[in-house]
C-alpha cells in the first residue's frame, strides 16, 4: 500500500493501521479488496473526511491520499511529508 499526504492545519488527529488491504482510519476500516488492477474507487465513493483522491490499485498495490492534520508549527517531515509505502500489517507511523 501506497500512501501520500496533503498536509493540512487542522486540530484533529489521525491513526492508521493496516491488515492486508484494509486500511483503518481513526478506527474505521475501509476495505479496498474489490479494486481489481487498474482500477479506480472514485473519493467520492468513499465516506472518510481523510481521504483527499481516487484511491487505485496499480500493479497490484493500493495508491492513496490522506489529509495528514497538523498543528500550528509542523516539523519540516510533518509539513511536506514524503509517501510511504507499507508492507507489514498493523499501526502505520506518520511523519512527525
Amino acid at each position: 500500500m501506497i500512501i501520500k499526504f496533503s498536509p493540512q492545519r487542522r486540530d484533529d488527529n489521525l491513526t492508521l493501521s493496516k491488515q492486508g488491504n484494509i486500511l483503518t482510519i481513526n478506527n474505521v476500516p475501509y476495505d479496498f479488496s474489490p479494486i481489481p488492477d487498474g482500477g479506480t474507487l472514485p473519493r467520492e465513493a468513499i465516506d472518510c473526511e481523510f481521504v483527499c483522491g481516487d484511491v487505485e490499485r496499480i500493479n497490484g498495490e493500493i495508491h492513496i491520499s490522506l489529509i495528514l492534520p497538523h498543528g500550528p508549527n509542523p516539523s519540516h517531515d510533518m509539513a511536506f511529508p514524503e509517501p510511504i509505502t507499507v508492507i507489514a500489517d498493523g499501526e502505520v507511523e506518520l511523519p512527525e
